[in-house]
């Protein structure tokens, strides 16, 4: 637009000399022709005359030239000066911050065009500022799904991308929030429920004994043992509950370099006689050695022990457990497959979530406290890895990835 604008004013003032100029000459062409007739047109001859013989007819010509040329620019220029006074006046004003200004040029030569253009360029400045301040408007009033129009190959455009940048995140944070929030509510309500059920019962069966309401000393010891076997299942929740607090609150990790065949080799070999006394068999297939990640061994090896745990306590129907360590592409990938009953379909998105037992009863019965699936998952992703679960009919199998270190 300056560009124009400069250039309309270079050319505008070469046509303005021009035209002085033109004006001057004929103007000369004029008064010459006029002092010929008159030179012999007595009395008024005698002051040309006089002129003629004292001053000289060139100095004269030159003088009124002079001065002729200055007062018609002056009064050729008179229109443009306005305009470009008007154009300027307009342009401080924008300039201020008043884009609603409308530059009142109505020639329609050059000038025109340019102060036509500079009123559009401003009215469409004007309405995006406004589009940008409603969004504003419904983003302060917590409507964060609030989109505005994006004009590419514009600073204001830049400025609207940031402010729908600003919006979704500050939507997602307010949403972790809440997540947080009701997640804090979730984790009391499971906790308080799992812990109250155990110690319900203990407390029940204490109180029998407190009050001397058993028949004989092998009732007592029947009481005393149920109090016991729910005293440790108390305590196994209570040290879930701490592993896991203790992993999602940033537990320090040592990381070291971790061959994941000799890894999970050594960890099928512990598990060897629970699997000989549930007769069940493991069987490990590792196709390439050594296939090593970066990794806290400590830390895994809680993980793949719950997941080794898990295909113990839900395979046993189907006699064998799978573990599988390969390679894909840049990863190392564990798997578990058990051949017992499968997870229902409705339940594989909430399988790893705190607290959740795909069949409660069940769980209580094995010993499950509904946390180390969560703490395995946890564990993981820690670490940088991932855990994935599918289960049909035939068969179900945990999944790990880790990057090939």
């Amino acid at each position: 637009m300056r560009t124009k604008l400069l250039h309309t004013i270079r050319w505008k003032l070469i046509l303005l000399l021009l035209s002085s100029m033109g004006t001057t000459a004929i103007s000369l062409l004029i008064c010459y022709a006029v002092g010929t007739l008159l030179v012999d047109v007595r009395p008024i001859n005698l002051p040309i005359r006089w002129i003629i013989h004292h001053i000289g007819s060139a100095p004269v010509m030159i003088t009124v030239g002079i001065v002729v040329f200055f007062v018609s620019f002056f009064m050729i220029s008179k229109t443009f000066v306005r305009q470009l006074n008007e154009i300027n006046t307009g342009m401080k004003k924008i300039s201020n911050g008043r884009f609603d200004h409308h530059i009142n040029v109505t020639s329609s030569d050059e000038i025109g065009e340019v102060a036509e253009s500079i009123n559009q360029m401003t009215a469409q400045l004007s309405q995006y500022l406004e589009e940008i301040t409603e969004g504003l408007r419904e983003i302060a009033n917590g409507n964060f799904d609030t989109t505005i129009p994006v004009r590419p190959g514009s600073k204001l455009g830049e400025v609207a991308d940031s402010i729908n940048q600003m919006s979704r995140q500050l939507s997602h944070s307010i949403q972790e929030e809440r997540n947080a929030e009701k997640t804090k509510n979730d984790l009391i309500t499971g906790v308080s429920h799992d812990l109250r059920t155990p110690l319900t019962s203990i407390l029940g069966f204490l109180e029998v004994i407190e009050e001397d309401r058993y028949q004989d000393e092998v009732e007592l010891r029947y009481y005393v043992n149920i109090a016991y076997e729910k005293s440790l299942a108390l305590k196994k929740l209570i040290d879930d509950l701490f592993e896991y607090t203790r992993i999602n609150n940033g537990l320090p990790l040592e990381m070291g370099e971790l061959d994941m065949v000799d890894f999970i080799g050594q960890l099928t070999e512990e598990f060897v006689p629970s699997f000989e006394k549930a007769g069940m068999e493991c069987v490990m297939t590792a196709a390439e050695r050594p296939l090593k990640i970066m990794a806290d061994g400590d830390q895994l090896v809680r993980a793949y022990e719950n997941l080794m745990t898990n295909a113990l306590r839900y395979g046993r129907s189907g006699k064998v457990v799978d573990i599988v360590v390969r390679k894909d592409h840049d990863q190392v990938v564990v798997s578990f497959t058990n051949y017992g009953d499968p997870i229902p379909e409705r339940d594989l998105p909430f399988i790893f979530d705190r607290f959740y037992r795909v069949e409660s009863s069940r769980s209580k019965e094995t010993g499950g406290t509904g946390l180390g699936l969560a703490i395995t998952k946890s564990i993981i992703e820690t670490q940088g890895g991932e855990i994935s679960v599918r289960s049909n009919r035939q068969k179900t199998t945990f999944e790990t990835r880790f990057n090939i270190y």
